[in-house]
């Protein structure tokens, strides 16, 4: 087996802990347990293409649509050499509670090729996405299933896939992707919607912790489009951010890193290697340094028993998918450091999605801050809720995150009883 598929099996694995322990508080039966944890749908073809050099090749494209007990499936297509049908399941599996626990009318699903996207050319890789979409016509659209942006997808790959389910069902169907330029149909507030929800329910919790926002250190792991606009928008609001980091390593400051200077060093550069803004440390070190927020925005299972108890910060804020181990959430729920899990933290990117979906069924877009404004009010209604929960239960808010997501589908599953 190889270490992409360890990895993969270890995180569906986690996520199927995470939900065990909500569905045991939520006292489900074996039955109900026994749906919710198996996909509705898997798909797996083939993608033969001609690289411009006119040899052939043979990709795996997958589609996995795990649930529609609240609506249409939601969720990316990423194109990386790991891809695998487990990851993807996994990853569909997460997506259905990430949807439900900002009740938004979707249920999950993710995509992918098993390819290396920095081996080709665009028009090789406009190919590959035309036919994967081909592929995907009968089971995808606006009311089965809407595909986003994911790993190394882009809004010109979701533009390429919406053109060609349009033209298959010969009418202009912008509602079939989201993650699209604006030009022809996505939304304002898109590209910074996961480090903006990062951000809300951050300073929310701050709050509710008596962390002061003015003096409070914040430490951002990955400057990708979630760690950098995270970054920007905490520095906007008066916080310290005090180290941040790349895979060139981690840049770490006392005094506050110039968020400006590094977004400007990481748009010429295309990294933070070279800058000089802060002293270099690893990103391992910086993980444990002195903090009182800490935001994990780029890897899975950083968080694991063996550094648990040496974290510093007093919240966490999940910006990437699956970055705490469960053994290091029992850590950081013995010591006291509050986490706001993954499928609150980061779903401000599939709650502007979902008013991408919203806005081109109408017709109608909203200006920038009716967008952001609505995004706010979604996620911070949700967070609240969750908290709530926590505190009745005296659950985590994980725990609390995942009650709240499973009682809601398992609701709409009851109510829409089982066709057979």
């Amino acid at each position: 087996m190889t270490s992409a598929a360890v990895r993969d099996v270890s995180i569906f694995g986690e996520a199927i802990a995470y939900f065990n322990e909500a569905a045991d508080l939520l006292e489900l039966d074996s039955g109900m347990r026994r749906i919710l944890t198996h996909p509705s749908r898997q798909i797996i073809f083939s993608i033969p293409f001609q690289r411009d050099s006119g040899e052939f090749e043979v990709f795996t494209g997958y589609r996995v649509q795990y649930n529609f007990a609240r609506g249409p499936a939601k969720g990316g297509i990423r194109y990386h050499p790991g891809v695998t049908l487990d990851e993807v399941t996994a990853l569909a599996f997460w997506m259905t509670w990430k949807c439900a626990v900002v009740d938004l009318p979707f249920g999950g699903s993710k995509g992918g090729v098993t390819c290396d996207p920095t081996t080709l050319s665009s028009s090789e890789l406009e190919r590959i996405t035309r036919r994967y979409a081909a592929e995907l016509v009968e089971v995808v659209g606006p009311d089965k299933d809407v595909p986003a942006p994911d790993v190394n997808t882009t809004p010109q790959v979701m533009a390429w896939f919406m053109d060609t389910y349009s033209m298959h069902v010969r009418q202009n169907v912008p509602g079939v992707v989201t993650g699209k330029p604006l030009e022809i149909g996505g939304s304002r507030g898109r590209v910074e919607a996961t480090g903006r929800g990062v951000t809300i329910c951050a300073l929310d919790q701050m709050q509710k912790m008596s962390i002061d926002a003015s003096r409070a250190a914040i430490v951002i792991q990955g400057f990708g489009n979630v760690g950098m606009h995270a970054a920007k928008l905490f520095a906007e609001r008066g916080c310290k951010v005090v180290a941040i980091s790349d895979i060139s390593g981690a840049y770490y400051n006392e005094k506050g890193v110039n968020i400006d200077a590094a977004l400007s060093h990481a748009a010429k550069f295309r990294t933070l290697e070279g800058f000089a803004g802060g002293e270099r440390i690893g990103n391992a070190e910086m993980l444990l340094s002195n903090c009182d927020v800490l935001v994990p925005a780029a890897l899975e299972n950083v968080f694991t028993a063996q550094n648990a108890g040496q974290v510093k910060a007093k919240l966490i804020v999940e910006g990437s998918n699956g970055p705490t181990s469960p053994e290091a959430d029992r850590i950081f729920k013995e010591r006291g450091i509050t986490v706001i899990p993954d499928i609150m933290g980061n779903a401000g990117g599939v709650t502007v999605s979902y008013f991408e979906w919203a806005q081109d069924r109408m017709g109608y877009f909203w200006k920038e801050h009716e967008v952001n404004e609505r995004l706010e009010d979604v996620l911070l209604t949700n967070l609240h809720e969750i908290r709530k929960i926590a505190e009745r239960r005296g659950a985590t808010l994980r725990t609390a995150a995942y009650t709240l997501a499973i009682d809601r589908v398992v609701r709409a599953l009851k109510l829409r009883g089982i066709y057979a």
